[in-house]
């Protein structure tokens, strides 16, 4: 068949040119370096030790994940999540919430966007969406980034992207990201962005089509891919990468790992030139059961980290610091401890155990406590056993100093823990003798 084989003989040598043409045009129009630019200046909070937790959503019968939360201009936090019968179901849309730390309530929450929002705004099908995260643009405004899917599984994510300039109030109509010029599937994110010096945004990402690999996107003011790097080739497994920016030069990031080679840790990479050059990939000192990571740097540099610090199960959720560059951690607080519970984890005592962990967590539920128990067997609980699931933590650090962490609580709720220097500092004295591993 001559016909064919000169086709096949065109069409190998295009590829090769569309692959060489797109190096270049990625090469020569490159942005120029730019500086990290650090969180502003924490202002020194004296206040006595703070800690306390809340439940940030407040829908029942739902199941909810992949929360992230950013400051606003008042003070307030606004908190973002994905919410529906069930992940991936076609009802799901992101949620959100605020918290006034003057009264130390949530707000009811609301529908930021919708999948049928979604499907018009992109004139394309959307088969489920996720993982929200939220930055603030160097002109003040907010943008949210988040994974929408077409068809399969989350491996043929792509990333879609609105802006707010009211605080979240209301959002622009949403627009998918060119990523890839290659069909734009298989970009995730879950990490938050940061601001460079020039005003551009870093967008941690990642990518399950094929192999699993963790990339960094640089992206204008106005949404659009500026360039990428790669932070670890593919089959290394590193999913939801999450940048600590140290200084103007040096940044941590902390990636998930999803292979099978033991040690199951956490995988991390750094700079010391801005993101000019990153060191290779290597294995720290932080377990990790395929899970999600978070966490923020310290005025300091020192920095602290949330995550299941275990190998296997979500069952447990700690704080850890790094004095050291990330080299070492140790222990703050275990934050949810519910291992030796897993293991006779059938519904009696489970239902039991959840309403104890809910009252603690939530005063508010009070009224609506047999609800809220009966909520989380709904999601958790199959067959008379149930599972116990802390998880997708996302820490973010306030200009006052204060802490606020929302995760997934057991896919029923998002929980929100607040903490303030003055508690941090208690935990760092309490524990300096503790062994770091």
């Amino acid at each position: 068949m001559p016909g064919k084989q000169t086709l096949h003989r065109l069409i190998i040598p295009g590829l090769i040119l569309i692959a060489f043409g797109s190096a270049f045009y990625k090469t020569s129009h490159s942005p120029a370096s730019a500086k990290f630019l650090p969180p502003a200046s924490v202002v020194s909070n004296q206040s006595a030790p703070r800690f306390e937790t809340h439940f940030a959503s407040s829908k029942l019968f739902a199941q909810v994940h992949a929360a992230s939360g950013i400051e606003l201009k008042d003070g307030g936090i606004r908190a973002f999540w994905f919410s529906g019968s069930r992940e991936g179901a076609k009802d799901v849309a992101i949620h959100s919430a605020v918290f006034d730390p003057a009264t130390s309530q949530w707000g009811g929450e609301n529908i930021v966007v919708s999948r049928e929002q979604i499907q018009q705004a992109l004139h394309r099908y959307v088969a489920k969406l996720g993982n929200p995260v939220v930055g603030r643009m160097a002109d003040g405004t907010l943008r949210m980034f988040y994974v929408t899917v077409s068809l399969g599984g989350w491996a043929g994510s792509s990333i879609t992207t609105l802006t707010s300039r009211d605080e979240g109030a209301t959002w622009s109509e949403a627009r998918r990201m060119i990523t890839s010029p290659f069909i734009n599937i298989s970009t995730l994110v879950k990490g938050a962005p940061f601001l460079y010096s020039d005003g551009t945004i870093g967008l941690p990402v990642y990518h399950e089509f094929i192999s699993k690999f963790a990339e960094l996107l640089r992206v204008n003011q106005d949404g659009i891919v500026l360039d990428k790097q790669r932070w670890a080739a593919g089959g290394q497994g590193t999913l939801q990468p999450v940048v600590l920016i140290q200084n103007a030069q040096a940044a941590q990031v902390l990636m998930r790992y999803s292979g099978a080679a033991a040690p199951h840790r956490v995988v991390t990479v750094s700079t010391q030139d801005a993101g000019q050059h990153w060191s290779p990939p290597t294995k720290s000192a932080l377990r990790n059961p395929d899970a999600a990571v978070t966490g923020v740097t310290l005025p300091d540099e020192r920095m602290l980290a949330v995550l299941n610090d275990q190998e296997q199960g979500r069952d447990t959720l700690s704080l850890m610091l790094s004095t050291d560059g990330g080299s070492t951690w140790r222990m703050l607080q275990q934050l949810e401890d519910q291992q030796a519970a897993s293991a006779q984890a059938d519904e009696a005592r489970y239902l039991g155990n959840a309403q104890t962990l809910i009252q603690q967590s939530d005063a508010a539920t009070a009224e609506h406590l047999a609800d809220y128990v009966e909520s989380t067997k709904r999601t958790v609980c199959k067959e008379g056993r149930c599972r116990y699931e802390f998880s997708y933590p996302y820490l973010i650090q306030m200009q006052r100093g204060d802490f606020h962490l929302v995760y997934t609580w057991n896919r029923t709720f998002i929980k929100h823990l607040w903490f303030n220097q003055a508690w941090l500092d208690q935990r760092l004295k309490e524990s300096a003798n503790d062994a770091p591993h």
